[in-house]
């Protein structure tokens, strides 16, 4: 477990530190709808700047994702599988789609990035020539932490397969709707104790 929750950590801490690209976004886009509706002064950075912060929250986020266990999944009939046939169908499909899958982004993303630095490219979207090949070096990154963080979910399934239970995940922020079903749970049990 020290293995998966060193890897979790660096999901966490990588997700949590480009999560502040939200606040970079938020802020970015009051302010340009301020300077072109108020002032009549639009810039002509904004829109760079936005689709950039945008991307790089995307792509770093998803390993933190993936550490949460927060990601889309169709599990209309997985939820209702055994421990070990969970975790025997995930061990499955990570050899198959996502391995092959990030590996093709790591591989292709290196490429991109490589040709963005030699050509030094820029953003044609804008006159303000803002240089994307910053941007597009997260594209490798982003690979090869998800293909970090999928070891770490390999030897979770392995876990789970043996002991047929799910290991603990490493905590972090809790959606709202979880937050306020335990509130209410707890708030019910307090008011009715015989009902745990």
């Amino acid at each position: 477990m020290k293995f998966v929750h060193a890897i979790e950590g660096l999901s966490l801490w990588v997700g949590r530190a480009f999560g502040w690209c939200i606040l970079i976004l938020t802020l970015s886009v009051s302010y340009e709808v301020f300077v072109r509706y108020v002032l009549n002064a639009p810039t002509v950075w904004a829109f760079d700047m936005m689709v950039q912060m945008y991307g790089a929250l995307f792509l770093m986020c998803g390993a933190y994702a993936l550490a949460q266990d927060t990601h889309v999944r169709a599990d209309v009939l997985y939820r209702l599988f055994p421990v070990r046939a969970q975790a025997a169908l995930d061990f499955l499909l990570y050899f198959l789609f996502f391995f092959p899958g990030i590996a093709a982004m790591v591989w292709f993303g290196y490429e991109i990035a490589s040709d963005s630095w030699r050509w030094k490219e820029v953003s044609f979207n804008s006159p303000a020539s803002i240089q994307v090949y910053f941007f597009k070096s997260l594209i490798p990154i982003a690979g090869s932490l998800l293909m970090i963080q999928g070891l770490a979910e390999l030897v979770r399934c392995v876990m789970a397969f043996r002991t047929g239970v799910w290991p603990e995940r490493l905590a972090d922020v809790k959606e709202t709707e979880d937050l306020l079903s335990e509130a209410d749970l707890s708030e019910i049990r307090s008011i009715h104790p015989g009902n745990s």
